[in-house]
Protein backbone atom coordinates (compact mmCIF):
# COMPACT_ATOMS: atom_id res chain seq x y z
CA UNK A 1 0.00 0.00 0.00
CA UNK A 2 1.03 3.61 -0.57
CA UNK A 3 1.12 6.77 1.51
CA UNK A 4 -2.25 7.76 0.03
CA UNK A 5 -3.77 4.54 1.38
CA UNK A 6 -2.29 4.51 4.87
CA UNK A 7 -1.51 8.08 5.91
CA UNK A 8 -3.14 11.42 6.42
CA UNK A 9 -1.16 14.63 6.12
CA UNK A 10 -1.04 16.68 9.30
CA UNK A 11 0.78 20.02 9.13
CA UNK A 12 2.94 18.62 6.36
CA UNK A 13 3.74 15.38 8.25
CA UNK A 14 2.45 11.90 7.47
CA UNK A 15 0.62 10.16 10.33
CA UNK A 16 -0.97 6.69 10.06
CA UNK A 17 -4.73 6.85 9.57
CA UNK A 18 -5.07 3.60 11.57
CA UNK A 19 -4.23 5.51 14.76
CA UNK A 20 -5.03 9.11 13.81
CA UNK A 21 -8.20 10.84 12.68
CA UNK A 22 -9.24 14.43 12.22
CA UNK A 23 -11.11 14.08 15.51
CA UNK A 24 -8.14 12.67 17.46
CA UNK A 25 -5.83 15.40 16.20
CA UNK A 26 -8.38 18.04 17.12
CA UNK A 27 -8.68 16.48 20.59
CA UNK A 28 -4.93 16.87 20.99
CA UNK A 29 -5.00 20.47 19.79
CA UNK A 30 -7.61 21.30 22.45
CA UNK A 31 -6.26 19.14 25.26
CA UNK A 32 -6.02 20.73 28.72
CA UNK A 33 -2.69 20.02 30.38
CA UNK A 34 -2.20 20.18 34.13
CA UNK A 35 0.99 21.51 35.75
CA UNK A 36 1.72 18.10 37.30
CA UNK A 37 1.32 16.12 34.08
CA UNK A 38 4.35 14.22 32.81
CA UNK A 39 4.83 14.24 29.04
CA UNK A 40 7.11 11.69 27.37
CA UNK A 41 8.05 12.96 23.94
CA UNK A 42 10.10 11.17 21.31
CA UNK A 43 10.73 10.65 17.66
CA UNK A 44 9.58 7.06 16.94
CA UNK A 45 11.95 4.17 17.65
CA UNK A 46 14.01 6.18 20.14
CA UNK A 47 13.21 4.27 23.32
CA UNK A 48 9.64 5.40 23.85
CA UNK A 49 8.16 2.12 25.05
CA UNK A 50 11.06 1.57 27.42
CA UNK A 51 10.54 5.01 28.96
CA UNK A 52 6.81 4.31 29.21
CA UNK A 53 7.71 1.28 31.30
CA UNK A 54 10.15 3.06 33.62
CA UNK A 55 8.19 6.23 34.44
CA UNK A 56 5.01 4.57 35.81
CA UNK A 57 7.14 2.30 37.97
CA UNK A 58 8.96 5.32 39.40
CA UNK A 59 5.78 7.27 40.10
CA UNK A 60 4.16 4.22 41.73
CA UNK A 61 7.15 3.67 43.98
CA UNK A 62 8.02 0.46 42.16
CA UNK A 63 4.56 -1.13 42.22
CA UNK A 64 4.56 -3.70 39.36
CA UNK A 65 0.80 -3.34 38.93
CA UNK A 66 1.47 0.05 37.35
CA UNK A 67 2.79 -1.68 34.22
CA UNK A 68 1.16 -5.11 34.41
CA UNK A 69 -2.53 -4.23 34.54
CA UNK A 70 -2.95 -1.82 31.60
CA UNK A 71 -1.61 -1.93 28.04
CA UNK A 72 0.78 0.95 27.50
CA UNK A 73 -1.60 2.49 24.94
CA UNK A 74 -3.98 3.08 27.87
CA UNK A 75 -1.39 3.49 30.63
CA UNK A 76 0.56 6.30 28.94
CA UNK A 77 -1.63 7.30 25.98
CA UNK A 78 -0.52 9.13 22.85
CA UNK A 79 -2.33 12.47 22.88
CA UNK A 80 -2.69 12.61 19.10
CA UNK A 81 -4.07 9.10 18.64
CA UNK A 82 -7.67 7.87 18.67
CA UNK A 83 -7.29 5.95 21.93
CA UNK A 84 -6.75 9.14 23.92
CA UNK A 85 -10.22 10.37 22.99
CA UNK A 86 -11.80 7.27 24.57
CA UNK A 87 -10.01 7.22 27.92
CA UNK A 88 -11.67 10.14 29.73
CA UNK A 89 -8.27 11.59 30.55
CA UNK A 90 -10.01 14.57 32.10
CA UNK A 91 -11.16 12.25 34.91
CA UNK A 92 -7.82 10.54 35.39
CA UNK A 93 -6.06 11.30 38.66
CA UNK A 94 -2.78 13.20 38.76
CA UNK A 95 -0.04 12.90 37.84
CA UNK A 96 -1.09 11.74 34.39
CA UNK A 97 1.61 10.25 32.17
CA UNK A 98 1.10 11.25 28.55
CA UNK A 99 3.05 10.64 25.36
CA UNK A 100 3.51 12.35 21.99
CA UNK A 101 5.51 12.17 18.78
CA UNK A 102 4.56 15.76 17.88
CA UNK A 103 6.95 18.65 17.48
CA UNK A 104 7.22 21.13 20.33
CA UNK A 105 5.38 23.97 18.61
CA UNK A 106 2.46 21.69 17.70
CA UNK A 107 1.40 21.16 21.31
CA UNK A 108 -1.89 22.75 22.47
CA UNK A 109 -2.01 26.21 24.10
CA UNK A 110 -2.48 24.73 27.58
CA UNK A 111 0.93 23.05 27.33
CA UNK A 112 2.67 26.41 27.01
CA UNK A 113 0.54 27.95 29.74
CA UNK A 114 1.06 25.39 32.52
CA UNK A 115 4.47 23.94 31.46
CA UNK A 116 4.20 20.31 32.62
CA UNK A 117 7.32 18.23 33.08
CA UNK A 118 8.78 16.83 29.86
CA UNK A 119 10.95 13.76 29.41
CA UNK A 120 12.56 13.96 25.99
CA UNK A 121 14.13 10.78 24.65
CA UNK A 122 16.79 10.92 21.93
CA UNK A 123 18.69 8.18 20.16
CA UNK A 124 21.43 8.04 17.55
CA UNK A 125 19.54 8.66 14.28
CA UNK A 126 21.34 5.78 12.56
CA UNK A 127 19.99 3.38 15.19
CA UNK A 128 16.57 5.05 14.86
CA UNK A 129 16.71 4.42 11.11
CA UNK A 130 17.77 0.80 11.57
CA UNK A 131 14.96 0.12 14.05
CA UNK A 132 12.44 1.97 11.88
CA UNK A 133 13.38 -0.05 8.80
CA UNK A 134 12.37 -3.28 10.56
CA UNK A 135 9.35 -1.64 12.23
CA UNK A 136 7.90 -0.31 8.98
CA UNK A 137 8.31 -3.74 7.44
CA UNK A 138 6.19 -5.50 10.08
CA UNK A 139 3.40 -2.96 10.56
CA UNK A 140 0.27 -3.13 8.46
CA UNK A 141 -0.49 0.54 9.17
CA UNK A 142 2.80 1.78 7.69
CA UNK A 143 4.16 1.85 4.13
CA UNK A 144 6.55 -1.08 3.90
CA UNK A 145 10.06 -0.20 2.62
CA UNK A 146 10.71 -1.24 -0.98
CA UNK A 147 14.44 -1.38 -0.22
CA UNK A 148 16.78 -0.20 2.49
CA UNK A 149 18.33 2.50 0.32
CA UNK A 150 14.94 3.82 -0.77
CA UNK A 151 13.78 3.91 2.85
CA UNK A 152 16.99 5.70 3.86
CA UNK A 153 16.30 8.48 1.36
CA UNK A 154 12.70 8.77 2.57
CA UNK A 155 13.81 8.78 6.21
CA UNK A 156 16.34 11.56 5.63
CA UNK A 157 13.96 13.68 3.57
CA UNK A 158 10.74 13.79 5.65
CA UNK A 159 8.96 11.22 3.47
CA UNK A 160 8.14 8.69 6.20
CA UNK A 161 5.39 8.57 8.81
CA UNK A 162 6.04 11.03 11.67
CA UNK A 163 8.28 13.20 9.54
CA UNK A 164 11.88 14.17 10.09
CA UNK A 165 14.11 13.12 12.98
CA UNK A 166 16.03 16.37 12.43
CA UNK A 167 12.92 18.54 12.72
CA UNK A 168 11.78 16.74 15.85
CA UNK A 169 15.08 16.91 17.69
CA UNK A 170 15.68 20.54 16.81
CA UNK A 171 12.18 21.63 17.80
CA UNK A 172 12.57 20.20 21.32
CA UNK A 173 16.21 21.13 21.88
CA UNK A 174 15.45 24.72 20.93
CA UNK A 175 12.78 24.75 23.63
CA UNK A 176 14.94 23.31 26.41
CA UNK A 177 15.38 26.60 28.30
CA UNK A 178 11.61 27.25 28.20
CA UNK A 179 10.56 23.99 29.84
CA UNK A 180 10.92 21.71 32.83
CA UNK A 181 12.66 19.11 30.69
CA UNK A 182 15.04 16.22 31.17
CA UNK A 183 16.84 14.75 28.15
CA UNK A 184 17.52 11.02 27.93
CA UNK A 185 20.07 9.42 25.60
CA UNK A 186 21.37 5.90 25.19
CA UNK A 187 21.98 5.87 28.95
CA UNK A 188 18.69 3.98 29.11
CA UNK A 189 20.82 1.11 27.80
CA UNK A 190 24.25 2.05 29.14
CA UNK A 191 23.47 3.11 32.74
CA UNK A 192 19.91 2.22 33.70
CA UNK A 193 20.41 2.65 37.43
CA UNK A 194 21.66 6.20 37.06
CA UNK A 195 18.82 6.97 34.67
CA UNK A 196 16.16 5.69 37.09
CA UNK A 197 17.72 7.82 39.83
CA UNK A 198 17.86 10.89 37.59
CA UNK A 199 14.26 10.59 36.39
CA UNK A 200 13.00 9.99 39.93
CA UNK A 201 14.74 13.15 41.13
CA UNK A 202 13.41 15.14 38.17
CA UNK A 203 9.85 13.99 38.90
CA UNK A 204 10.16 14.89 42.58
CA UNK A 205 9.81 11.22 43.51
CA UNK A 206 13.08 10.27 45.25
CA UNK A 207 13.21 6.54 45.83
CA UNK A 208 14.94 4.45 48.46
CA UNK A 209 18.07 2.66 47.30
CA UNK A 210 16.34 -0.73 47.53
CA UNK A 211 13.53 0.39 45.22
CA UNK A 212 16.02 1.82 42.72
CA UNK A 213 17.87 -1.51 42.74
CA UNK A 214 14.60 -3.40 42.20
CA UNK A 215 13.60 -1.14 39.31
CA UNK A 216 17.04 -1.46 37.75
CA UNK A 217 16.73 -5.24 37.95
CA UNK A 218 13.21 -5.19 36.54
CA UNK A 219 13.59 -2.75 33.67
CA UNK A 220 16.31 -4.11 31.37
CA UNK A 221 15.13 -4.39 27.78
CA UNK A 222 14.76 -8.17 27.73
CA UNK A 223 12.59 -8.12 30.86
CA UNK A 224 10.30 -5.43 29.48
CA UNK A 225 10.12 -7.39 26.21
CA UNK A 226 8.30 -10.20 28.08
CA UNK A 227 5.59 -7.90 29.46
CA UNK A 228 2.48 -8.44 27.33
CA UNK A 229 1.16 -5.08 28.49
CA UNK A 230 4.17 -3.43 26.83
CA UNK A 231 5.33 -5.55 23.89
CA UNK A 232 2.28 -4.99 21.63
CA UNK A 233 1.95 -8.75 21.14
CA UNK A 234 -1.84 -8.40 21.23
CA UNK A 235 -1.97 -5.77 18.48
CA UNK A 236 -2.90 -7.58 15.27
CA UNK A 237 -1.81 -4.74 13.00
CA UNK A 238 1.80 -5.68 13.83
CA UNK A 239 3.11 -8.93 12.31
CA UNK A 240 5.77 -9.88 14.83
CA UNK A 241 6.67 -13.01 12.87
CA UNK A 242 8.48 -10.61 10.51
CA UNK A 243 10.22 -8.61 13.22
CA UNK A 244 9.55 -8.19 16.92
CA UNK A 245 8.21 -4.79 17.97
CA UNK A 246 10.78 -4.75 20.76
CA UNK A 247 13.66 -6.06 18.68
CA UNK A 248 17.16 -5.62 20.17
CA UNK A 249 17.36 -2.48 22.29
CA UNK A 250 21.09 -2.00 21.78
CA UNK A 251 23.45 0.82 20.86
CA UNK A 252 25.19 0.73 17.48
CA UNK A 253 23.13 -1.92 15.68
CA UNK A 254 23.24 0.34 12.61
CA UNK A 255 26.82 -0.85 12.05
CA UNK A 256 25.45 -4.33 11.31
CA UNK A 257 23.03 -3.10 8.66
CA UNK A 258 23.83 0.18 6.93
CA UNK A 259 26.25 -0.04 3.99
CA UNK A 260 29.34 2.14 3.65
CA UNK A 261 27.73 4.15 0.85
CA UNK A 262 24.59 4.66 2.91
CA UNK A 263 26.64 5.78 5.93
CA UNK A 264 28.44 8.35 3.79
CA UNK A 265 25.15 9.70 2.46
CA UNK A 266 23.64 9.70 5.98
CA UNK A 267 26.64 11.60 7.37
CA UNK A 268 26.44 14.18 4.57
CA UNK A 269 22.76 14.89 5.25
CA UNK A 270 23.29 14.86 9.03
CA UNK A 271 26.10 17.40 8.81
CA UNK A 272 23.99 19.71 6.66
CA UNK A 273 20.80 19.42 8.70
CA UNK A 274 22.47 19.82 12.09
CA UNK A 275 25.03 22.52 11.28
CA UNK A 276 23.03 25.19 13.13
CA UNK A 277 22.48 23.10 16.28
CA UNK A 278 24.66 24.15 19.20
CA UNK A 279 24.41 20.92 21.13
CA UNK A 280 26.85 18.14 21.94
CA UNK A 281 25.41 14.73 21.09
CA UNK A 282 27.11 11.68 22.61
CA UNK A 283 27.31 9.98 19.20
CA UNK A 284 29.17 12.87 17.50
Amino acid sequence: MTEADLYILYKGMYVPNYFHTVQSLKYCEEFSFRPDDVLITTYPKSGTTWTKEIVPLILSGGDPASVETLPNLDRTPWLEETQACKLNLEDRSSPRILTTHLLYHWLPPSFFEVKPKVIYVMRNPKDVFTSAFHFFGMCGHLVSPSSQTDFLHKFLNRKVAYGSWFDHVKSWLNAEDKLQMIIIYEEIIMDLKNLVTRIAKFLGKPLQAEIIENLTDRCPFNNMKKNKMSNYSTLEIMDQTKSEFLRKGIVGDWKNQITTAEVEYFDHIYKEKMKDVNYKFIWD
